[in-house]
């Protein structure tokens, strides 16, 4: 992962043109990852109420408590936690050896509140009032696409096609690669705009940097600890932590001030960092 991070930073331009790419790279990953989940096994508990919970509070907290200082640090500070889980936590969960279908249950949920709580926030807060339906729409088009979509085709899949189940249960470990590929891309396509917002945004980007970062180490130590009462340290953490960032910077761009949009695009290189380190020592603590 840190290699791809740093590949997309190197090669930023060719990168950014091709982030037309990262949907569908998601979307086959996470067909791949989803076509080996026991259906049985998805449930909602007490562990996930307790994590969304947080992850409407502390939005909404954040917001208006840096609000009256700087609007834009607000915005990307809030978008970082009313963020849905990643479509690609799954991926990284499996690794951990988590619990991949208690992560998959909970990010169909916070995914589906993004959809009632997000239009709210955003006729609140954003610079474009729209009405309620049609912010929905278009949010829940994006989550529809890129998780609902892919889950009910592996749902089929397992169903009414188990020899072709069986093969893409094989492949299930090329998701890693597809997901390193959407990295390299995205972390390019972050770099290319922060670039070309100009110097005098320099100090806003630095705060966004910093509290990004601060937002992403407590999100995944709180899940964890969440996690960690109900036997699910690592869904917990993965949970909160690791974020939808293609997303919430569309969400950002779209109905916030754009500038904020950076906050969710430096996002993916914290988590991806803690990633990595965790991948690091689970797989250090296996051999």
């Amino acid at each position: 992962m840190p290699i791809a991070m740093l590949l997309g930073f190197i090669l930023y331009q060719q990168m950014s043109a091709l982030s037309f790419l990262v949907p569908y790279l998601i979307f086959i990953m996470l067909l791949l990852t989803f076509v080996n989940i026991s259906w049985s096994n998805i449930y909602f508990s007490k562990m996930h109420f307790w994590m969304l919970l947080f992850q409407v509070t502390a939005s909404g907290v954040v917001y208006y408590l840096i609000n009256p200082y700087n609007s834009i640090l607000a915005q990307g500070t809030m978008i970082c936690i009313v963020a849905p889980t990643a479509t690609s936590a799954p991926v990284i969960t499996k690794m951990l050896n988590g619990n991949v279908e208690n992560l998959t249950s909970y990010s169909l949920l916070s995914n589906l509140l993004l959809v009632l709580v997000a239009p709210l926030l955003f006729s609140e807060i954003g610079f474009h009032n729209l009405p309620f339906l049609d912010s929905a729409w278009h949010i829940s088009k994006r989550v529809a696409l890129l998780l609902i979509l892919p889950l009910l085709i592996a749902f089929f899949i397992n169903k009414y096609a188990p020899k072709t189940a069986n093969f893409l249960q094989k492949k299930s470990d090329f998701s890693f690669y597809l997901w390193s590929l959407a990295l390299t891309i995205v972390s390019g396509r972050t770099l290319h705009f922060i670039l070309s917002q100009g110097e005098s945004y320099y100090k806003i980007e630095l705060l966004l940097a910093v509290f990004s970062f601060l937002v992403c180490v407590f999100q995944f130590w709180i899940g964890r600890k969440i996690g960690r009462k109900y036997q699910n340290t690592v869904a917990g953490g993965q949970g909160l932590g690791q974020k939808n960032t293609i997303l919430a910077i569309w969400m950002a761009q779209v109905y916030l001030n754009p500038i904020a949009s950076i906050a969710p695009g430096l996002y993916v290189i914290w988590q991806n960092s803690v990633n990595s380190w965790q991948v690091f020592r689970n797989r250090k603590n296996l051999n």
